[in-house]
C-alpha cells in the first residue's frame, strides 16, 4: 500500500485515513467541532504554519468535509464550515477523545466534559449496535464480506 494512493484502496478504513489520517487534519477537525471557523483562529489555536494549515484546509474542502464561505470582501476572507460529510466524522473524533480520556489522561482529569443538550447530562461516547442498541465491544463483533469487496485474484 502506498500512502498517496490510500484513497483508491478497497478498504474503507484506508480510504478514510487518506483524508483524515494525519495529526494536523485531526486537530483541525477537533477545532471545527469546537466551533473554530477562521484561518487565523485555527493558526492561533494550533500553532501550525500557514503553509500546512492552508494545505490541510484545501484538502478538507476538496474532499467535501469543509466548505469555504466568504465572510469579508475587502480583503477577501473565508470561514471553513463542516458539511454534513464533515459532521458525520463526529463519532470518530469523539471515540478518539474518549480513548484519550480513558488511556492518556492524568491526575487532573478530563480536559473537556461533554454535555448532551437534550437530557442535560454529561456523557461518555459509546458505540452501540444500530439494530438492538447494545454497547459494542470488539470481541462481540463478527465481520463478513460485503457487496463492495472484490474477490481475491489467485
Amino acid at each position: 500500500m502506498k500512502w498517496d494512493t490510500l484513497d483508491e484502496e478497497q478498504c474503507s478504513l484506508s480510504r478514510t485515513v487518506a483524508v483524515v489520517g494525519d495529526r494536523w487534519t485531526l486537530l483541525i477537525l477537533r477545532e471545527c467541532f469546537l466551533r473554530v471557523r477562521r484561518f487565523e483562529a485555527f493558526q492561533s489555536s494550533l500553532q501550525i504554519t500557514r503553509h500546512l494549515l492552508s494545505e490541510r484546509l484545501k484538502k478538507l474542502v476538496r474532499f467535501g468535509i469543509l466548505r469555504r464561505v466568504p465572510y469579508s470582501e475587502a480583503p477577501k476572507r473565508y470561514e471553513y464550515i463542516l458539511t454534513q460529510k464533515g459532521l458525520d466524522l463526529y463519532p470518530i473524533i469523539m471515540a478518539m477523545v474518549h480513548w484519550g480520556d480513558t488511556h492518556m489522561g492524568d491526575e487532573r482529569g478530563r480536559p473537556l466534559l461533554h454535555e448532551h443538550k437534550t437530557c442535560g447530562k454529561l456523557f461518555d461516547p459509546v458505540m452501540v449496535c444500530s439494530e438492538c442498541g447494545e454497547v459494542l465491544h470488539a470481541k462481540q463483533v463478527h465481520v463478513h464480506s460485503g457487496p463492495g469487496r472484490k474477490e481475491a485474484v489467485g
